[in-house]
């Protein structure tokens, strides 16, 4: 076979060696991650990762059909997480906590033809566990086809010592025999200090995220992952957050997808850092797609990024643009102008216009087969 251009003049550049490793399917050590944050060649990185990309998933990229309810801003970290623009202390302007009956309301009104709820909070300080369990319980009664895919690690944590005050096992097992699915991945933030303890000093620690994760997956249940670029982290920082859940994965193979989540500064307290361009956008996916090389699926969530970003990300190691989404509250109170919910058919062009396969998948990635609002798994 003829070796392309790219692959001519990246074996003659300064990433030769790491070029070398990723032909040869080789893991990259953590100063060779840096690097990959470091080179000026763009061009050369989404060439490597695109050639991961396509080694895994073909020219396929994954969308879901999906919505997402954020059942609560009420947070009793509203003030610590110095990032975030959604969470509002009890009594605040702005704080809601939706009742049950809201919530099987709105659920009626985004189950059709849904396959998963996406659903995360803030800590509250007096809702009790079984508002939880009765809203995971009844929205299964509801949709009993769809996944429901709620909570972060964070979440877990503040129900398991606040509120249900059992074990992580003991408030997973009452979660999911309710009907959890599986865990969101949010609340990883970035896990190096000190850069944790500026952006949300007093939040559950690195450890203990990657602990409930390890918990969870121990159960059998799967989960996503995190990280949140952009603010005031170092490339040490970012590269040091994957090859953390790098090990855990090697662990445990829980994670189903990575998903780089960049930061909105409007209407946070740290509104005057800049937040990443589109630049760092794109070389996270591509270092992510690189380093994570036991974590098959990286994800560009498109209500974050924009849909031209999301488009190009697919040739810098993406494989998924998320779903439909519906009623976002997390990013579009951070400034994000992205819409909040997109069709399918406006999905598909995104993901063709760049000369990949559209393909619907479920939560766990099994490829999902329609006739009209009914669909089936694929056998």
């Amino acid at each position: 076979m003829t070796e392309t251009f790219m692959a001519r003049r990246l074996r003659r550049g300064p990433l030769a060696d790491i070029f070398e490793k990723v032909e040869a399917g080789e893991r990259l050590s953590f100063e060779e991650g840096v690097r990959l944050y470091r080179t000026d060649d763009i061009a050369g990185l989404g060439h490597m990762a695109n050639l991961v990309r396509e080694r895994m998933h073909g020219d396929a990229t994954y969308y879901n059909v999906n919505s997402h309810i954020n059942y609560s801003n009420v947070c009793v970290l509203w003030k610590a997480c110095k990032f975030c623009a959604f969470a509002r202390k009890e009594g605040q302007e702005g704080a809601y906590a939706y009742s049950l009956e809201e919530i099987f309301k709105m659920a009626e009104g985004l189950g059709k033809g849904r396959t998963e709820f996406h659903m995360v909070g803030g800590l509250h300080p007096d809702l009790p566990f079984d508002y939880y369990l009765e809203m995971i319980h009844g929205i299964k009664e509801i949709h009993p086809h769809l996944h429901l895919k709620i909570f972060t690690s964070t979440e877990i944590r503040w129900l398991a010592d606040h509120v249900a005050k059992m074990s992580v096992e003991e408030t997973l097992g009452a979660l999911v025999r309710a009907g959890l699915g599986s865990l969101t991945g949010g609340g990883a933030e970035i896990f190096a200090e000190p850069t944790r303890s500026v952006i949300c000093k007093g939040k559950q620690s690195a450890e203990d995220w990657l602990d409930v994760h390890r918990i969870a997956h121990g159960m059998g249940l799967r989960s996503t992952c995190t990280m949140l670029y952009g603010h005031v982290e170092t490339d040490e920082d970012r590269v040091d957050h994957m090859l953390r859940l790098r090990e855990l994965q090697d662990e445990t193979g829980g994670f189903t997808t990575f998903i780089p989540l960049a930061f909105h500064p409007d209407n946070s307290q740290m509104a005057d850092v800049p937040g990443p361009g589109g630049l760092l956008d794109i070389r996270n996916y591509a270092a992510a797609r690189l380093l994570l090389d036991n974590i098959d699926h990286i994800k560009a969530y498109w209500i974050m990024v924009g849909v031209p970003i999301a488009q190009i990300s697919q040739r810098f190691g993406v494989d998924d643009i998320d779903g439909t989404v519906v009623q976002e509250k997390i990013y579009h109170m951070a400034g994000a102008q992205t819409p909040q919910e997109i069709g399918v058919d406006e999905i598909r062009r995104i993901i063709e216009e760049v000369g990949r396969r559209p393909v619907e998948r479920d939560t766990l990635y099994r490829e999902v087969k329609r006739l009209g609002d009914t669909w089936a798994v694929k056998a």
